[in-house]
Order: C-alpha cells, then sequence, then structure tokens
C-alpha cells in the first residue's frame, strides 16, 4: 500500500488489483478485489447501497467477493474532510484500479466545477463508454425499443469540458476579446458587451487514443461499425480535425480489420466483407434524427465530450429514459464506473428512485474486470425483475398491474433473482 489513508479504511479481507501490462491494458485481477466506493450526493445515498448488494451477489454467485471500500466526494466529503474531492479517494482510485460512484452534483453557473468532469481529468479517464440497449418490460416512448443496441466512446478530457473560459465583466476575458479580434484578426466577430469566451480544444492525441479504443471495442465484441459523430462542417478545425484523425487512426492502423463506408460502396457493392468494421461518420445534429430514424443502422459512435452528453442522453430516452442508462469511464488499466443521470437532490433518502443505471453501471465494471459471467448476471436478474413488473414509482406509473417497489425493495428483488439464476 502506497499511500497513507487519512480518514478511510483499506479493507483488511481483500487483495489490490494489480497491471500486469500497462501498454495492453492487462490487469491481474484477484477473487477477492478490493473496490473503492463512492456512493455520491443526493439519491447517492440510495442507489449506491442498492448497486452495492446487486454486486456483492453476483460476485458471490460466480464464486468470487467484493471488498468495498468506502470513499467520499461532494457532499459527503465535504463534511468528512471540508473538501470536495479528497486525495485519499483520488488515491483509492490509483491505488485499486476499479471504482464505482454515484453522482455527483453540479452547481449550475457558479461554485465548484464538475467533480464528475475533475474526476475523470485528474485520473486521465479518457474515455465515458455508455452502453444503450433495451431491457424487456421497460416502457419506451418509440415503437421498437430493441432496435437501440449502441455503444458511445465519449471522449472525456478535452472540448468545452477542458473548462477553459473567461467570465464575462472580467479584466482576462477583456484580454482574450482583444486578442482574437485585433492580433488573430477576427474583428467584429464578437458583439459588444458582457462577453463570456470559452476555448474548445481537440488534439490529434486525445482524438486517436479515444478512436482507437472505441475500435478495439468493435472488434472485441464482433460490432460491425464505429461511426465517427462530429460538426465539422462548421467547427473545421477542431471537430473536422476529430473526424479526419480518426480516420487516420483507423486506415495507419487497422489495415484489413476496417473498411470505410466508402471502400463499403465503391469497391463491395454494400455487401460488408466478413470479419471487418465499417468506419463511417455523420454531422451531429444529423445523427440525431438518425438516432431515431435509422436506429438499427448504428453500433458503436466515437464522439467527443459535448456531442457524446447529447448523443447518449437522447440514445438513452429511447429505451426508457436516464434511470436505466449505465456509464464508465476508462483509462489506461483504470475503471470509474458511474451512472448518467444527475443527483437529483429532492428525492435524496426517500428510498424510491430507479438503481438500475448504477446497478448496470457496475455490470460495466465487472466486464472490464474480466468477471463476464457476473456481468451477465447482473443484466438478465434485473431484466427479469422489471420484465415481472415489479419496478420503482418512475416504471410503475407506466405499466398497468405493476407493483410499486423501494430502492431497497427493488436490489432485494434482484438479488433474488441472481440467486435464482445461478
Amino acid at each position: 500500500m502506497s499511500h497513507e489513508y487519512e480518514k478511510v479504511d483499506v479493507p483488511s479481507d481483500g487483495e489490490a488489483i494489480e497491471v500486469v501490462d500497462e501498454d495492453a491494458d492487462e490487469l491481474d485481477v484477484p477473487e477477492n478485489p478490493i473496490i473503492p466506493i463512492i456512493h455520491g450526493d443526493g439519491i447517492g445515498k440510495d442507489v449506491g447501497p442498492a448497486a452495492q448488494k446487486v454486486l456483492t451477489a453476483a460476485a458471490e454467485a460466480t464464486g468470487r467477493d467484493i471488498s468495498w471500500m468506502r470513499v467520499y466526494a461532494g457532499e459527503s466529503a465535504r463534511e468528512k474532510y471540508d473538501e470536495n474531492l479528497p486525495e485519499d479517494t483520488v488515491e483509492a482510485i490509483k491505488e485499486f484500479k476499479v471504482a464505482i460512484k454515484g453522482p455527483l452534483t453540479t452547481p449550475v453557473g457558479a461554485g465548484f466545477r464538475s467533480l464528475n468532469v475533475a474526476l475523470r481529468k485528474t485520473l486521465d479517464l479518457y474515455a465515458n463508454v455508455r452502453p444503450t440497449y433495451h431491457l424487456d418490460g421497460v416502457p419506451s416512448p418509440v415503437k421498437d425499443p430493441g432496435e437501440m443496441d449502441m455503444v458511445t466512446f465519449r471522449e472525456n478530457t478535452e472540448d468545452v469540458y477542458a473548462g477553459i473560459e473567461w467570465e464575462a465583466g472580467t479584466d482576462e476575458v477583456q484580454e482574450v476579446k482583444q486578442f482574437v479580434e485585433g492580433e488573430m484578426g477576427f474583428d467584429n466577430t464578437i458583439h459588444e458587451g458582457p462577453v463570456g469566451i470559452g476555448v474548445k480544444p481537440i488534439t490529434e492525441y486525445g482524438t486517436k487514443r479515444l478512436v482507437r479504443e472505441a475500435i478495439d471495442y468493435a472488434i472485441e465484441e464482433d460490432r460491425d461499425s464505429v461511426t465517427l459523430v462530429h460538426k465539422g462542417n462548421i467547427m473545421k478545425f477542431t471537430e473536422g480535425a476529430f473526424r479526419d484523425w480518426g480516420y487516420e487512426v483507423a486506415e495507419e492502423e487497422y489495415g484489413e480489420d476496417i473498411i470505410t463506408e466508402d471502400e463499403l460502396w465503391e469497391e463491395y457493392d454494400g455487401e460488408q466483407p466478413a470479419g471487418t468494421i465499417v468506419v463511417n461518420d455523420r454531422i451531429a445534429d444529423n445523427m440525431l434524427q438518425q438516432l431515431l430514424t435509422r436506429t438499427s443502422e448504428y453500433d458503436v459512435i466515437a464522439t467527443m465530450n459535448l456531442n457524446g452528453d447529447y448523443m447518449s442522453d437522447a440514445a438513452g430516452a429511447q429505451i426508457g429514459g436516464l434511470g436505466i442508462a449505465p456509464g464508465a469511464n476508462f483509462g489506461t488499466t483504470r475503471c470509474l464506473a458511474e451512472p448518467v443521470h444527475g443527483s437529483a437532490p429532492k428525492y435524496a433518502g426517500e428510498d424510491k428512485v430507479n438503481p438500475t443505471a448504477m446497478i448496470l453501471s457496475g455490470r460495466l465494471m465487472l466486464e472490464y474486470m474480466g468477471w463476464k459471467d457476473a456481468g451477465t448476471l447482473v443484466r438478465d436478474a434485473v431484466e427479469e425483475t422489471i420484465s415481472s413488473g415489479k419496478v420503482t414509482y418512475d416504471l410503475e406509473r407506466q405499466i398497468e398491474g405493476g407493483e410499486k417497489l423501494a430502492t431497497s425493495e427493488f436490489a432485494d428483488e434482484v438479488v433474488n433473482n441472481i440467486e435464482k439464476l445461478s
């Protein structure tokens, strides 16, 4: 143990996950790993323990055990450490490699920057991965939600989420305005009066490692396509560069494993050769409507931070909403799973919200650890629970004859189904 933890205890009955090969992103996961967990703000105090209970049951059902290490961020960290993101928490995730967190509150327009973003940047968790698939029994606003089976790879460290911006009325923003209009030659580009200015960095390095991760996933999981989503027709040197660098990765590093969409039609008359991945691209606004009109045509998405946020939320709506939408952040030999939804503070502590998103985020964590059997068990048990009509209030009000369960009761029911299915 390299870090001396100040206010948290390291479980004595667990073992640390070790790195076998950093270049190959390969880990050695013991049968009783120490896993840091942040329950989170708001409804985190409800969904965090619920997910923990389910994931523990899935591990035990497959002959393993998880030694949970409770760490803190946000409101709970302010109470314990008087700061939002203590060193204990960051170091625990660094040391033990794999962790899971609930939602953390970010104020709008003032206060501290997003703790979610801070964790991703501090730990260099460059790929935010959000699978979107329908579970039997979940009400949906579309006719055939089962057509959606898409995984979004969202670059985590750049774009407008890098947080490079200057506030209206400050000396700094005036200096930036003068530089842009004067020295850079964009005169009369910015309206007079108060102005906030932000910078949107997109790098070759950040783009290529994200797209590489998406293509590797598509190959490993036998997916058909990877779509680069961008607004390069307008932002030619940032989002347009993302598109170009993405194609470079595909064509220079993957050889015969990939073909472009142009090659698909020009050389193969639209018939995709077996064992290949088609790499194509779509303009972001067009992609949002194609999610609805051509849902089944899309498989793996690679995009930038802001596009990925919009895209995955829109996709989530088609399969029943963010209450069931999982996610995880990946870096080299590192994973931090987290649900897509926010902290919904008005429901905090009421034991009523849907914990499915955090539970299924845990499934991603288990699969990253190589425990695919446990991950499948989690998914199947959640689906069995929902399809039987035993659901939390958000789904019960949409299901005729459904049985409304509290958050903790829903978790218990999923655990029961894990035991039945295993």
